[in-house]
Formats: structure tokens, sequence, C-alpha cells
């Protein structure tokens, strides 16, 4: 899934478990070159030959292979109509220096060897993709208004499709369709991305199940926990931790976030004495301009931490809400410095919604009006990061006969159960 592996079968060894090239791509290739003895120079034609092959074979696709300059892209910043620096995708500038220029370089300097030579400008280049491999923000520098709508629907696996969530993703769905009429040759989507980063409660089951009843819906998606191979994926968050640590430190280096070491209990100290003064319950900031000095000598002893947000003073976020029109929050009195990254290296809820939707590029965000205050908190990460914040539509909740929220009380409320009494999905979509 992602990784393309040649297997090959060579007088050594070594050489067969260090040939090994990763590509970014939307298929998969399998490449197998058995019980052949190749000249060293040969290779390395083949191997330049086959790298430009399969990026065209690949609609270009970035090959990171027998190279010494990466292949994928990398980052550049630019500028916004406001002035913000954000972060856009571009390709590196061709080099001549790649495999066979090394090894007519390493053949003057007598370094030649059939073991040594050839792979280790493929080790370099590994090392170097990986290094240099920068999160992109696909919608950095557009207008939201000129794009295909990129929505997305973001289920946890926690239970059953809710009629609730279900009617999100019917909304999410038919934008993304009428984008991709509207837009035919745009990047239009509707996008299936899976919340799980509630590990306890979070079943594959679960998950099985959300998706099941979005199919008997008809509310089939474009990109998706399925297709590991598709543009942005992975589309489960479990498996994007990768992405999440990486930018957390990128907003440590840059000032925007810093590690908190304060235990369990002087937060529940810090909490009882708030409560008590009758003042709003919220991190004082301890350690958010703590001694360099004292940062590095606890790391140092190992000691746990996490990472919190470091909210701007004064800030003041401000969203057009597609439902509820102006809304607006005053951030450094309503949540203090909130944790991005758990003790555990687990990230939070808001640090991933945020990051995902900048990173695959969704346009619109439309969800139940009971995500409204996690808004500001990702329009907070979304600002530092230089990332463009999406558009945002928080639609009312469905109510029982009582005014109050669906629940099981008032009968069935999960698409399996309607499945299951013999309802027809047309009704319930018609319903909807």
């Amino acid at each position: 899934e992602g990784s393309l592996t040649t297997s090959i079968t060579p007088p050594n060894t070594k050489l067969q478990e260090r040939v090994r090239f990763h590509i970014l791509s939307r298929r998969r290739i399998r490449i197998d070159i058995s019980n052949m003895r190749i000249p060293p120079v040969a290779m390395a034609l083949l191997a330049v030959a086959a790298r430009g092959v399969l990026y065209r074979a690949n609609s270009g696709a970035c090959v990171a292979a027998f190279s010494t300059v990466p292949r994928s892209f990398t980052s550049a910043t630019t500028s916004t109509t406001d002035g913000s620096k954000t972060l856009r995708r571009r390709r590196p500038l061709q080099s001549s220096d790649t495999l066979l220029a090394k090894v007519k370089d390493m053949q003057k300097q007598g370094l030649w060897s059939e073991e040594t030579m050839l792979f280790s400008a493929v080790e370099e280049a590994a090392e170097a993709t990986t290094t240099e491999d920068i999160v992109a923000f696909p919608q950095a520098g557009k207008r939201i208004e000129d794009v295909a709508p990129r929505m997305r629907f973001a289920p946890s696996p926690t239970g059953s499709l809710h009629v609730g969530g279900a009617r999100t993703a019917l909304y999410n769905w038919l934008v993304a369709k009428k984008g991709q009429l509207d837009f035919p040759d745009d990047d239009g989507a509707f996008v299936l991305r899976v919340e799980d980063t509630d590990l306890a409660r979070s079943t594959k089951e679960s998950e099985e199940s959300v998706l099941n009843d979005l199919k008997w819906l008809g509310l089939t998606w474009d990109e998706g926990p399925d297709m590991p191979l598709a543009k942005y994926g992975p589309y489960r968050q479990s498996e994007r931790n990768e992405i999440y640590a990486k930018l957390a430190e990128k907003l440590v280096d840059e000032g925007k976030a810093y590690p908190c070491f304060c235990t369990k209990e002087e937060l529940e100290e810090m909490k009882a004495k708030q409560e008590a003064e009758g003042v709003p319950t919220r991190y004082d900031g301890t350690w958010r301009d703590a001694d360099p000095e004292l940062v590095k000598q606890k790391m140092a002893a190992g000691e746990e931490f996490t990472i919190r947000f470091k909210v701007p003073a004064g800030a003041r976020v401000v969203i057009e809400d597609a439902v509820r029109g102006t809304v607006s929050w005053d951030a450094e009195s309503t949540v203090g410095d909130f944790i991005l990254l758990r003790s555990s290296g687990v990230p939070v809820y808001n640090f991933c919604v945020a990051v995902d939707d900048a990173s695959m590029g969704i346009t619109t965000v439309i969800r139940a009006e009971e995500h409204l205050t996690n808004t500001l908190r990702q329009c907070l990460i979304l600002d530092a990061l230089g990332a463009p914040r999406p558009r945002y539509a928080h639609c009312s909740l469905i109510l029982g006969e009582d005014k109050q929220k669906l629940s099981k009380r008032h009968g069935a409320t999960s698409c399996n159960q309607f499945s299951l009494d013999g309802f027809l999905p047309d009704a319930m979509i018609n319903y909807l």
C-alpha cells in the first residue's frame, strides 16, 4: 500500500534486502526480476529508465527511485490574498546528479563495488524523501468559490450509523455530486474519513457497519478507507499519526505550541481552584513561557508531557456560517491553551480534524450544530498552520416529537434498524 518493492535474486543476498523504493501512486505495481545477473552499469541504466516509465505510467505520480534527487513533492511557501504564508506543492528542479552520474563519479574515485555502490544512492533517496516530505494543503491560495466542492463525511466507528449522521452524509454527498457536474474536470469528491482516535470505543465492526449503512442508502464515496492509494489517503485517522506528529513539531518549532509537564493531580487542583473562585475553568499557562533549559531537563529525565497549542493573546475567531450567519468567539477567554498531543503521543480530536480537512483539500464542512464549539479550536489550528479554512455549515439536530435530541427512547435511530424493519433506502433518503 503505497510502496513498491523489487524482488531480485542476485549473487549477494544483502542486495536483495536493500533494493527498495517508494512510489506515490493510485495504482498497485509489482516488478519481479527473477534469476537475473545484471551488470552494475546496466542496472543503473535500467533503474533510471524504469523511473521514467513508472512516472509516465502513473499519470504524474512521483517516484523516488534510484536517484540521489528526491522525486516526491516538496513544499514551498506562497502568499495568499491576506498576506499570510501557506504551503503549496512544487516539484524539485531537475538535476543531473542521477544514479548513473554517481556511478561514474565513484568509479573515478575508485570507490566502486557491486554491493555498496549501486544501492547507496537508493538509501540516500529514501532518507531524503522521508525527511523532506512536507504536508501540503491543496486549497492554499485558492478561492473556495472557484474550485469543485470537496465534501467529507467523518463518522466515528463507535456504533451504527445514526439517522442524524445519515442526513449529514446526504447533504455532503449532494453538494459533492452537484460540484462534480459543475466542475467535471476538477478535483471534486465526496470523501469518507474514519475518525477513530477514540481508541477505547472504536471498533472494526462498527466501521464496517457504518460503511454498509452508507452503501445501503446509496451514498457511495469517491475517496475513503477502502482506497488506501487514493490521492489524499490514508483515510483513517489512526493511520495518519505521522502527519499529526510532524505538524505538531512544526508548531512547536515556530513557537505556536509548547510541551506541558503538568501532572493530572496539578490540573485537577487548578480546576478546583478556578471553580471555587467562580471563574471559567481552563489551563492557566503554567508551562506556556517556561525556561527552555528547564524544559530540556524535564525531557532528558523522561518525564511525560503533552503538547499544548499557544492561543495568541487577544485572539478572536469569526466565521460566516452558511446556516447561522456570523459567529464569533473570544478565543483567549473561551478555551485557553488546549492540548494537541496527549502524553501518550495520541493526537486529540480537534487537531486531527483541522489537519485532515486542510491536507485533504476539504472546501466545505457540513455537520451538526453540536460541533459548532469545535470550530473555534479548529480555526485556531488552521490559522497557525497557514492552512486555508473551509466554509462551515452547522445544521440543526434531528429531534423527537418531544423536541429532545433523537435517541433510542423515541424508537429506531440507526439506519440498520430501519433496514431490518423493512424500510426502503429510497424512502429513508426521501424523508431525510
